[in-house]
């Protein structure tokens, strides 16, 4: 197995199983570790573009945040996009050659259920607005997750960063009563902006009132979720990077970012007409090679409006080794042929018993490696 096949396998299941697979390395190590003490170490970082993480006393610190939301979403390429996109953004702030990540600990769970929850006598501090009565009030909050970034000083990892992200409704479900029927309202994409910037600045104002972030630079990122249905998640629209001291949000950064599927439907229509027009003929040919295929859909990300990922999922009926070892070289032959150059490309291919295969190639890559999965 090809190294790139490696890094991107250990992705997937690292996504599926919602948790990480650690190995601790030794003091070789770029950024170090707590010297004279095992009680903390960092992860192995399979590339330069990936942070290594830190263990304190053998065990992986788990967000407190992070999985605590206001239960207004059900689509789980909402919150995969969440988390991912997020790291995406720190890495512009805090370039993982000069910090180690750690998943959100200033932020505790009962903090963050507080603030998602509405307004009321009993919790002061939502975020989302107060319920009155016979009226439809949406709550725009859904979802808080926070990174923090150290790097070493005197022998020990500090604090030295922190990325929160807010994940905003695009729209809102409710029921009218216990155990009712479920309506939903589509909520403004300018309201939801105005609203996702109002909560930056009171996110951040609180921050700022714990004494370890009074002084480090709080990055704060606004996440548009897409509805339930959605075979795509949502997408950030915009990122503050608020430098030490400051308590309030004085500039944001825009992001141009849409995700689409493939084939489109509904007269939607893909930034790129070629890009579609590549994934049809791959799919034809897929398709031509064995019937038994229940389908092929892509997840396509554009940023300022080119491609720069393709996410396919190969739903097959195969059960035999030989013949999913066949297929799988057959996609990798047709997608080195007709799927776009110069853009990261995850083929999975799979049925209800699993992932049977998977292809992948990176940006500047010009062939895709591949992997089958076998038991003994």
């Amino acid at each position: 197995m090809e190294g790139e096949t490696v890094k991107r396998l250990s992705m997937i299941l690292m996504v599926a199983a919602s948790s990480l697979v650690l190995v601790a390395c030794g003091s070789n190590n770029k950024l170090g570790t707590n010297s004279g003490s095992n009680k903390t170490q960092l992860t192995g970082s399979d590339s330069s573009s990936n942070y290594q993480s830190l263990i304190k006393d053998g065990h992986y610190q788990v967000s407190k945040s992070s999985g605590v939301d206001d239960q207004q979403t059900s689509n789980q390429f909402n919150l995969q996009g969440f988390q991912h996109g997020l790291l995406d953004i720190s890495k512009k702030e805090f370039s993982p050659d000069k910090y180690v990540f750690q998943e959100g600990q200033e932020i505790s769970t009962e903090t963050t259920q507080n603030w998602l929850g509405r307004k009321s006598k009993d919790n002061p501090d939502g975020l989302n607005p107060e319920q009155p009565k016979k009226k439809v009030v949406p709550e725009y909050l859904q979802q808080i997750d926070e990174q923090d970034y150290l790097q070493p000083e005197g022998g020990k990892m500090k604090l030295k960063g922190m990325t929160v992200g807010l994940g905003l409704n695009s729209i809102y479900y409710y029921t009218k009563e216990k155990y009712g029927a479920q309506y939903s309202k589509k909520l403004d994409s300018a309201e939801i902006e105005k609203q996702g910037k109002e909560l930056a600045n009171i996110v951040l104002a609180r921050l700022r009132k714990q004494k370890d972030l009074k002084n480090i630079p709080i990055v704060i990122a606004l996440y548009k979720a897409a509805p339930d249905d959605s075979l795509v998640g949502g997408n950030f629209f915009a990122y503050s990077v608020n430098n030490p001291g400051s308590d309030s949000v004085s500039s944001w950064n825009k992001i141009d970012q849409k995700n689409y599927v493939f084939p489109t439907t509904n007269g939607e229509k893909a930034p790129n007409a070629n890009d579609e027009t590549a994934f049809n003929q791959f799919k034809e040919k897929a398709q031509s090679y064995f019937p038994n295929l229940s389908g092929i859909t892509a997840q396509a990300q554009y940023t300022n409006g080119s491609l720069t990922g393709m996410h396919i999922d190969v739903t097959t009926q195969f059960y035999s080794y030989t013949e999913i070892n066949s297929f799988t070289q057959y996609l990798q032959t047709s997608a080195e042929k007709y799927l776009p150059q110069n853009t990261p490309i995850e083929i999975n291919v799979g049925s209800t018993n699993g992932v049977q295969s998977y292809l992948s190639r990176s940006k500047n890559a010009k062939k895709f490696s591949a992997h089958v999965f076998n038991n003994y």
